[in-house]
Parts: structure tokens; C-alpha cells; sequence
């Protein structure tokens, strides 16, 4: 379950994480710092109840695959302040999605309630804009991550995990500068121009799943400051400039023999 929303320019969606870490400090009488508190955040300052339960099972909704993987991660009654994560994130008995845990509290608990719940109290005069209100106004699932309220959601979790300030910190510290770092690898697949548009795409994609993946393992420990995943962390870098791929080089002019 999703619904529309407007376009809302990225560098406000940055400000209003920035606000809410400002607002959360204030209250609290501390200084945030590297790893950002998101589970104080979200149920001690914005009193956002959180649960873990098999969301499949609760919604009704089949697992994906063969049955066994999971579609749908996190939901949320916007009206009434409850978030549900799916048991599989949970870092008590998963720590490896730890990371994964904290950047599902963000983007609901910081994107979908700060910038979407607004939406539904505009709505608060009619019965229900969603229909039941038993169900929830917002259902993330792998499927739908593309979709514009999932991307706002994804970039405020984000910011309000990883902040511009703690990360250029962050930065300083390990490298001594504001210095860039360029992505360079020799073993670059070159696709010759004689090859289809098709295979050309897929070869790139592979190419590009292999740039991730090395940008992952050298933003894996500001990730482990942060407490997210190394791929939210290779995203942040990337999006702050700090983090660049080389330019692939066009298809090569030759030709099979």
C-alpha cells in the first residue's frame, strides 16, 4: 500500500532531518554524535511506538520467492503513531541487519511521519483517506522502493543517520582533508561496438554491481561508526560528493574477428 505524493526538493528533505536531529539535542540537553541515536528519536522524542511481528502473516500478503523471502519489511499507521517491522530485521535476533534496522527506524520514524503524515492530517476531515483505518497508511515493501514516497523516505533516513556535518567530520579525521576519493579499478570490462544494445546494458550492470561493491568494502568502516549498512553508507558518500566512479569508457572501436 502507498500513495502519491509531491515533489519535495532534496535539499529540503536535508533540512527538516537536520531540524528534527536539532530539535531531538535541545530536548535531550546532548550533543548527537556518531551513531546517531535513531531508537531515542524515534520513540522517546517523536513517542512513535515500534514492534517487531511477522508483517506477512499480520497483512495477509504472500512472501516473495518461493515463499520464504520477504517482501514486506515496515509499516505504519501514520494516525495513530505505530510502526510494525517485519521479525526478519530484527537486530536482537539478527545482528547482521543491525545497519538495516536502523535505516527502516529512520525512514519511517524521520521520512514517512515527518514529511508524508502531514498529508493525512490535511485529510483528517474525512473518514478515512486510506479507507480502513485499521490498516496501515503505509506498507514498505521491496517491490515499491522505487516509488517517489519510498525515495523521499530512503533520503531523509539518510540525512538523519548520516548528516552532512558528522560525516564530513567523520571524513577529516580519517583522511585529514575535504579531499575526494575516485574509484579506479584495471579490470573494467570494455564492450566492443559491435555488440547489441541488450548485452551492452547487462554488461554494464555487472559492471556497475562490481563498482558497488568496491565502494562498499572502502565505506565500510564509516559505516560501522554510523551503525547503518555499508551500502546506505556508500550512497551517502556518493550523493556528498565525497565518493566518485570513473567515467566507463564508450564501447571500443573494435571489432570482432
Amino acid at each position: 500500500m502507498t500513495f502519491c505524493v509531491p515533489y519535495i526538493p532534496d535539499d529540503a528533505i536535508e533540512h527538516d532531518a537536520e531540524a528534527l536531529l536539532a530539535q531531538f539535542a535541545h530536548a535531550r540537553g546532548v550533543e548527537v554524535k556518531a551513531p546517531v541515536p535513531i531508537e531515542d528519536i524515534v520513540e522517546k522524542h517523536l513517542k512513535i511506538r515500534v514492534e517487531f511481528d511477522d508483517l506477512h502473516r499480520l497483512l495477509g500478503i504472500p512472501r516473495g520467492g518461493l515463499g520464504l523471502e520477504p517482501d514486506v519489511f515496515v509499516a505504519i499507521w501514520l494516525e495513530t503513531g505505530e510502526i510494525v517491522i517485519d521479525e526478519s530485521l530484527d537486530p536482537e535476533e539478527r545482528p547482521a541487519m543491525e545497519g538495516r534496522y536502523h535505516f527502516t527506524l529512520g525512514h519511517e520514524g524521520g521520512g514517512h511521519w515527518r514529511l508524508h503524515r502531514p498529508l493525512v492530517q490535511a485529510n483528517g476531515d474525512q473518514d478515512s483517506l486510506f479507507g480502513d483505518t485499521r490498516q496501515p497508511t503505509v506498507v514498505c515493501r521491496s517491490s515499491q522502493a522505487k516509488e517517489r514516497v519510498e525515495l523521499q523516505a530512503d533520503l531523509y533516513s539518510s540525512c538523519l543517520l548520516m548528516p552532512r556535518k558528522l560525516v564530513l567530520h567523520a571524513w577529516r579525521d580519517r583522511f585529514g582533508n575535504d579531499n575526494p576519493r575516485l574509484l579506479r579499478r584495471k579490470d573494467r570490462i570494455v564492450v566492443p561496438c559491435d555488440v547489441d544494445d541488450q548485452f551492452a546494458a547487462a554488461v554494464r550492470s555487472f559492471d556497475q554491481g562490481r563498482d558497488d561493491e568496491a565502494l562498499e568494502h572502502f565505506a565500510r568502516p564509516f559505516a560501522e561508526q554510523f551503525l547503518v549498512s555499508p551500502a546506505a553508507m556508500r550512497i551517502r558518500l556518493e550523493r556528498l560528493g565525497l565518493l566518485h566512479r570513473e567515467v566507463p569508457r564508450q564501447r571500443s572501436l573494435l571489432v570482432r574477428s
